[in-house]
């Protein structure tokens, strides 16, 4: 697996940290997790081609998580630059579908994508449910932050990575996250400042000590984090690697 952060911020908008966005190489398949403003763009900053992506994943429907659906629908149809003829899978809590609609009923069917293309699966909220492809694993998990919020596991090839969208500390993620290689956890908040709905230091590591996993990605700061010391908080709690996200980092799994 290869693991690319195209956002590490959040809503409040920074040229150094995106909103939240990330793409996830997992054996033949390419992830798309989480398109907050200005993912397109880090995509092909990353090299990544929108053609290549496989299944788009929504954390929540928070706009800095979503916001750049709507180009990214908007530019399926374009025909001279689109050429994608596999399907690609949405994946969200239920209710995905009446937020789709709403969206449509804002921009009509400039978002429509080509016949077939989208494959929208939703999932059920408050508990643990499982999809299997060809190569790949998927389950998710409920998460502390807004009622539709959901929480991803990831396996291709022997390897997993697990990723919290916004949350609280979860008994339901450490549960998700037993036994992956990495878990990619938002802190959006200082130790000293904590907001509900989303993780310290201290709460994100908990959930990575606790689920047994070696490596832990903090990613989703808010502009106090920049100053503060996140690592110290985290540490005495989880004793694996931590990683600092930064935008365009690259992390093998």
């Amino acid at each position: 697996m290869e693991l690319t952060i195209l956002g590490s911020g959040t809503g409040w908008p920074r040229r150094e940290r995106n909103a939240a966005g990330y793409v996830l190489r997992a054996g033949d398949w390419v992830l798309l997790l989480d398109c907050g403003p200005g993912t397109l763009r880090r995509l092909t900053e990353a090299g990544v081609d929108i053609n290549e992506l496989d299944l788009l994943f929504l954390s929540h429907w928070h706009p800095d998580h979503v916001s750049d659906l709507v180009p990214y629908l908007f530019a399926t149809r374009y025909g001279l630059g689109f050429t994608r003829g596999r399907p690609v899978r949405l994946i969200s809590a239920e209710g995905i579908r009446d937020f789709l609609k709403a969206l449509r009923q804002a921009y009509g069917h400039w978002i429509d994508p080509p016949e077939g293309l989208l494959q929208i699966m939703e999932r059920p909220r408050g508990v643990r449910s499982r999809l299997e492809f060809p190569g790949l694993v998927l389950e998710t998990a409920p998460a502390k932050h807004n009622p539709e919020s959901l929480a991803l596991r990831v396996e291709a090839e022997g390897r997993v990575l697990v990723y919290t969208g916004d949350t609280e500390y979860s008994p339901e993620i450490t549960e998700l996250s037993r036994g992956a290689d990495l878990l990619l956890a938002e802190c959006a908040c200082p130790e000293d400042r904590p907001v509900e709905g989303h993780s310290t230091p201290s709460q994100a590591a908990r959930m990575a000590a606790e689920a047994g996993v070696p490596r832990l990605v903090l990613t989703h700061f808010y502009p106090p984090c920049d100053q503060a010391d996140l690592l110290t908080p985290a540490r005495k709690f989880f004793s694996g690697e931590i990683l600092l996200a930064r935008d365009l980092l690259r992390i093998t799994i």
